[in-house]
């Protein structure tokens, strides 16, 4: 039994029966740090055998078991699982793959969790996924094999391939009131070469591919590399962010309702406040604050947006951890937690989980578990029970 599995069953007899006892959990996937990476440790880690899972950990300050490992669920070695994702009611979490043509779906309401494995044959190289307003379809990116698959999410099945006209789709957002779906256009996921410049339009309803749009002011091809999509929840009209990972920038696609189509702007850079590869989009509830993290050197960046759901004005950048990535922000949006690792790559993986007070805009620490284990995490949801969606 590795040490992450010896933690958990000690810790989950003491911990999880206690419903008295202040706790967030969040579910963190895992694998081990790079070959180089790992030998910077002073004595063996688990970490130095190939391993990948998903741990299940108290990230609440105020908790008894902070930084604990509570429960994990083992991982083939060779998945590499990348993002979690919620659908809709948060009532089955989903684990995309790098490594093989298979989704893992986990029931939230059963514990301890188990994932169960879904094959997507057309899929290479599986990213991103988003489920539709009724719960009933998701669209799922395969940047290996530039196709966009749309899944039954009731029997949890394949049932259209889409293919794209910009390879190496990553990020997806669907708007379901103007039936559309956008999706970028990143990089070669073998070398992380050939970047794109452009995101792609497709109506949701019937997965027919209308249009393109370039997220880049340089001649073709620009190479920026747009790598999430998100649109602002209940915008009107209509707007989505995109950030451009090579490109340092954020965009935003807004909804012309004549035209029927998008009309793309930048609208900032990330130079200005000296930070690169921007990554991940959130909301808050109100919709009117906007945050993104940037890889390199690492910052949670907070945008209002309360004056025009298009135009972001910074109001504080957050310097947090190398790879700062995903974000998980509990519901009462006090606290937000950031996952500071992207593709096990060089200067840009950390391993810790960073906590931010978003009330203050300040650190308050940071949660070592995973990173002293010789692991990164991937990604970073909390358990329904206390998860907010943020706009995904």
């Amino acid at each position: 039994m590795n040490r992450l599995h010896a933690i958990a069953a000690v810790v989950a007899g003491l911990a999880w029966p206690c419903g008295g006892n202040a706790e967030i959990l969040a579910m963190l996937n895992y694998e081990s740090k790079s070959a180089d990476a790992l030998k910077a440790f002073k004595s063996p880690a688990p970490g130095h055998t190939r391993q990948e899972g998903i741990a299940i950990i108290d990230v609440d300050p105020a908790s008894p078991n902070f930084k604990k490992v509570v429960e994990t669920v083992p991982l083939p070695p060779d998945l590499v699982a990348h993002h979690i994702f919620y659908n809709r009611d948060s009532s089955k979490a989903y684990v995309t793959a790098l490594g093989k043509a298979e989704l893992r779906v986990i029931d939230m309401a059963k514990r301890p969790f188990t994932a169960r494995t879904v094959a997507v044959p057309d899929c290479e190289v599986g990213e991103d996924i988003v489920f539709s307003a009724d719960n009933k379809r998701w669209f799922l990116t395969c940047m290996g094999s530039s196709k966009l698959i749309v899944g039954d999410a009731v029997a949890d099945r394949p049932i259209q391939t889409i293919g794209l006209p910009q390879p190496y789709p990553h990020g997806v957002a669907i708007h379901d009131g103007i039936d559309r779906v956008l999706v970028t256009g990143t990089v070669r996921a073998s070398d992380l070469g050939d970047a794109g410049d452009a995101i792609t339009a497709i109506e949701a309803s019937t997965g027919k591919v209308l249009s393109s749009h370039r997220v880049s002011k340089k001649p073709p091809p620009g190479r920026e590399a747009p790598v999430e999509v998100a649109f602002v929840p209940g915008a009107d009209p209509p707007v989505a962010y995109v950030t451009n990972m090579f490109g340092g920038t954020l965009w935003t696609a807004t909804w012309d309702a004549q035209k029927k189509d998008f009309a793309v702007t930048e609208v900032f850079d990330f130079a200005a406040v000296k930070s690169a590869m921007p990554l991940e989009i959130y909301f808050n509830g109100k919709h009117d604050r906007l945050y993104v993290t940037t890889a390199k050197p690492g910052h949670l960046h907070v945008f209002d947006i309360g004056k025009n759901a298009g135009k972001p004005e910074l109001i504080k950048s957050i310097a947090t951890a190398e790879g700062s990535h995903h974000v998980a922000i509990t519901k009462d949006e006090k606290l937000a937690f950031v996952q500071n690792s992207l593709l096990n790559l060089p200067g840009m993986s950390d391993g810790s989980i960073t906590i931010v007070d978003l009330v203050k805009g300040e650190v308050l620490g940071s949660i070592d578990t995973l990173k002293d284990q010789g692991f990164n995490p991937n990604c970073i949801v909390l358990l329904p029970q206390w998860n907010h969606l943020a706009g995904h």
